[in-house]
């Protein structure tokens, strides 16, 4: 079987499977973007934004990946002179630190293990020494399928007096992040994550404060710019028209499951995978304690590689998955159970595992991840 884009199961780990109803919003007609209907397009998304990031506040939309989004946090808010907690532990921490050296020459990097969690203990004594302006950090590691405890952290953050930018692409619409209690000055979203909307677009939170310490360094990335626009329903520059139509939509989708719904049936997602992995006779590759529950990172079976596993997959059962980044490349995969993944999604793919395993004389017992994940669908 050749690989099939638009009937495969799709569970990589962003960008996720499309409701038709989202592809269906990009197809409308181009549109002038600077006219009253795309201005209500835009009015209508603020007035959902809200819903998706759990919290009230200063809220943009960039044309970009998420990763414009962090730029774009960054560059508004660090200084140069002003010193940088960078906490990482897997790629998105490193990029976060390639990205924060850009706009800050007192960078200070906190790195764990790749799969293990975020330093605390570190990270506390660097914003003991009281001189940290701002942490910047990941709240749930794609590359290595773990959600750091922010929720540790938060108050160590606060204590300190800096402000609080989180990396939160992979992880709003996904796992709770209560902005408020945490308080987080600066939330990145990516719209092809949790959200199942189509990749290119960031959408940013802001904190009042951090609003009021804003000093953009860049010119398409000003989220000074951003907000001022967006109060009239605008973009400062040429948006991704089709874009914003299906975020619309998606949001749309989302308020309709409600991001509690969505949050919930995530995790039982999550938890019904690492079931299935362990029936198996598989292992996760982060500490099991901080396992996502957007993503599920898992090593390759002892003496099988990518071309044995997720090209098989592929190729001969349609099933979509993901490899490792990085230093994990060829070391494990990953599988995407986030935004409208469905527990058909997860009996597919895991039914094409066991026949993987099976052909090579691997499988425990024949039905075992199926049964696992039954027991815990609704």
């Amino acid at each position: 079987m050749t690989f099939d884009p638009e009937t495969a199961t799709f569970l990589v780990a962003g960008p996720v499977r499309i409701h038709p109803r989202v592809l269906r919003a990009m197809s409308t007609p181009s549109l002038n973007h600077r006219g009253d209907y795309f201005h209500s397009v835009v009015a209508e998304i603020r007035e959902l934004l809200p819903m998706m990031f759990g919290a009230k506040g200063h809220q943009v939309i960039l044309t970009g990946s998420g990763s414009s989004g962090l730029e774009a946090v960054y560059s508004g808010l660090l200084r140069k002179d002003g010193r940088t907690l960078v906490l990482s532990n897997g790629n998105f921490g490193e990029r976060t630190d390639e990205i924060a050296r850009r706009y800050c020459d007192k960078v200070t990097t906190v790195s764990a293990p790749w799969g293990q969690h975020i330093l605390i203990d570190a990270a506390r004594a660097e914003l003991e020494r009281g001189d940290v302006r701002a942490v910047c950090v990941v709240h749930n590691e794609t590359s290595v399928g773990l959600a750091n405890d922010l929720a540790a952290l938060a108050p160590h953050v606060k204590r300190s007096g800096a402000l609080f930018l989180v990396d939160g692409i992979s992880a709003v619409a996904g796992i709770p992040c209560p902005i408020g209690d945490w308080g987080i000055d600066a939330l990145v979203a990516g719209s092809q994550k949790g959200l199942a909307a189509p990749a290119g677009l960031a959408m940013v939170h802001l904190s009042e404060r951090a609003v009021g310490e804003l000093k953009p360094a860049t010119f398409y990335l000003d989220l000074a710019a951003h907000l001022k626009s967006i109060e009239k329903n605008d973009t400062p520059w040429t948006p991704a028209v089709p874009l914003f139509l299906a975020l619309r939509e998606a949001l749309l989708i989302l308020k309709e499951e409600t991001l509690a719904g969505r949050i919930e049936r995530t995790r039982a997602m999550a938890l019904a995978t690492r079931s299935a992995v362990d029936a198996l006779g598989l292992s996760l590759f982060p500490d099991p304690k901080h396992a996502s529950d957007t993503v599920t990172a898992v090593n390759n079976p002892s003496g099988l590689d990518d071309a044995a596993v997720r090209k098989v997959l592929q190729e001969t059962y349609n099933v979509a998955l993901q490899g490792g980044q990085g230093a994990l490349k060829g070391k494990i995969f990953r599988i995407g159970h986030m935004g409208i993944a469905s527990w058909a999604d997860l009996l597919v793919a895991f039914a094409g595992l066991e026949r993987i395993l099976a052909k090579h004389g691997r499988l425990p017992a024949p039905g075992a991840s199926l049964s696992a994940i039954a027991s815990r669908m609704p």
